[in-house]
């Protein structure tokens, strides 16, 4: 199955209808609660950072922000210290995330705030770990490689990408929720589309090599509808002068 690359999701669109922003919100959180949200990117997020007692995490594009409180739900059950700077591009969807649970504005350990991970707004290496869940499918892949290659500048450990994955078992799946499990406009439009547009785990792979970073763990959900791939920065080749010896200063004269 070609990946499809000439469709919008709404949710891409224009956001003025705030009920049904709402109401995909929560059809999101319930996906993500039964065919792996947390439950991929803890493990993922494990394979880059299991050593650290104490855990900063970038979450791009949060949506709901129900990720986001899984994984301090999960850190807290296993007393481990995790804190969440959680940023979405479109301010909408996060007073929409408020309005929908309003203990996310006050949840321990998390922040809230606008910013656009093709070009973050932080410092190189600010966070152990960057991860984002259900947004590359979004995007074409030079942009996604933009946004993955900022996603390793600002992280000390790796990344984490957390993806629907393209497959006919997925895409029947995705169609039984659109129109069995819910009314909601933006949920039956997308998601049949948001599968067909979406990377397979290999294609995730080369992007991934692409920006820079080596894929260390692919952990697969249920059915293998989603998958969560963890990866760590690739180390840079040392600079060599003309005749193949090492060269401190970079010059290569």
């Amino acid at each position: 199955m070609e990946r499809r690359a000439d469709a919008l999701e709404l949710l891409d669109g224009p956001l003025d209808d705030p009920a049904a922003l709402e109401g995909n919100l929560r059809d999101l959180g319930r996906v993500n609660r039964w065919l792996g949200g947390a439950s991929l990117s803890g493990p993922a997020i494990d394979a880059l950072a299991a050593h650290r007692d104490e855990v900063t995490l970038l979450d791009v594009g949060t949506g709901g922000a129900d990720i986001p409180i899984a994984l301090l739900e999960r850190a807290t059950e296993r007393s481990r210290g995790l804190s969440v700077v959680a940023i979405d591009s479109r301010p909408e969807v996060l007073a929409a995330a408020v309005r929908t649970r309003p203990g996310v504005a006050a949840a321990a350990g998390l922040q809230l705030h606008v910013g656009d991970g093709r070009s973050l707004p932080y410092p190189d290496r600010s966070f152990d770990v960057a991860h984002t869940s259900m947004v590359v499918h979004h995007l074409e892949p030079e942009e996604a490689v933009a946004l993955l290659r900022e996603m390793g500048r600002v992280a000390r450990l790796g990344v984490v990408v957390n993806e629907v994955d393209r497959t006919r078992f997925g895409l029947l799946g995705a169609w039984l929720m659109g129109h069995l499990l819910t009314t909601n406009r933006y949920t039956r439009h997308d998601a049949v589309l948001s599968v067909r547009r979406s990377y397979r785990a290999p294609e995730m792979v080369a992007l991934l090599r692409r920006a820079g970073l080596t894929p260390v763990r692919i952990v697969r959900g249920a059915f293998g509808q989603r998958y969560a791939i963890a990866a760590l920065p690739t180390p840079q080749e040392p600079p060599t002068d003309p005749a193949g010896r090492p060269d401190p200063l970079g010059a290569g004269e």
